[in-house]
């Protein structure tokens, strides 16, 4: 059997007088008459063959037939309007829109950013570093970075890393006025404390990190607090305190001198991890692929360099 589609401006008529159950409102929206929003829904009961709409007390309501086709119809239109956007943007060059929270832009992306730009020099990054997670439905951005459960429902979902915590501290304070050579000297330096808001519940914190290791801290919630990681770690690179820290974020920092890891084997691992998430009903561009194709590579390096130390 062929299928056919039924008249668009009568379905339009439809869809937006179901939603308003006026078609005085319906015809607002529209910008054409009441009588014409009317003539349209008529000509579309002709072609079913039963009404779509009946008048009560209550006033307009929809029949068993309007109300079964309203989803359907609806979820089509919104499509076509993601389509038309689409299509009234102007023509993109080879660029990549990426959402990354701030703390992972500028510790662990930038510094990789040179490599990229050297393997693709074509394409262009729009890198937006936000706290609050992007909409990856608007059409917008490309990819984004995000570190949680792993539990993105519609979106495509890879994961990169997985991380855990531990104590770092600038050079100058290991051999300093109260050197730190186990974990209860700690109680004679300022706590730096990550108050991001990643709702990680397995991510300790100082209370928890201490009582681990048997340390009765008089009061291990006291110190400065930041509501980034990145600023955490660039307190700790300026010899604020000691910070407890994503590792994955403070690796680099390590790796140069800037900050020492005072007790290596401190390390914890939380439930959480960093992933990658894309739009499950929008195929990815070529540049997208090359980008996350190349992210992935960068993270099995960083892994690899993780588990030399």
């Amino acid at each position: 059997m062929v299928r056919s589609l039924l008249p668009l401006n009568a379905l339009r008529a439809f869809e937006a007088a179901a939603r308003h159950l006026n078609f005085s409102r319906a015809a607002d929206e529209l910008a054409v008459t009441p009588g014409a929003v009317s003539q349209q829904i008529r000509l579309l009961e002709d072609i079913v063959g039963g009404p779509l709409f009946v008048r009560e007390a209550r006033g307009l309501q929809l029949t068993d037939l309007g109300r079964s086709s309203v989803p359907l119809l609806r979820e089509g239109f919104e499509r076509l309007m993601d389509a038309s956007a689409l299509l009234r943007e102007p023509p993109r060059r080879k660029q990549v829109s990426i959402s990354v929270a701030p703390g992972f832009a500028s510790k662990w992306l930038m510094p990789r950013m040179d490599d990229f730009h050297t393997a693709h020099p074509e394409i262009e990054l729009w890198i937006s570093a936000d706290m609050e997670p992007a909409d990856l439905t608007e059409g917008k951005v490309d990819l984004a970075i995000r570190y949680g459960p792993g539990d993105y429902p519609g979106l495509t979902v890879d994961r990169l890393m997985t991380e855990t915590v531990l104590p770092v501290c600038a050079p100058s304070l290991m051999d300093g006025e109260h050197p730190i050579r186990k974990p209860a000297d700690l109680i004679r330096h300022t706590l730096l404390h990550d108050m991001s808001n990643d709702g990680d519940p397995s991510r300790p914190d100082w209370a928890m990190w201490l009582k681990a290791r048997g340390v009765r801290h008089p009061d291990p919630r006291r110190g400065s607090r930041f509501n980034q990681s990145g600023l955490l770690i660039e307190a700790a690179i300026a010899g604020r305190g000691v910070a407890l820290a994503k590792r994955t974020l403070a690796q680099a920092d390590l790796a140069s001198g800037r900050l020492i890891a005072p007790f290596p084997d401190g390390s914890e691992a939380v439930g959480f991890a960093y992933y990658v998430v894309q739009p499950r009903d929008r195929p990815p561009s070529p540049s997208t692929t090359a980008f996350v194709g190349w992210l992935k590579k960068q993270a099995v390096d960083h892994d690899n360099t993780m588990g030399q130390l």
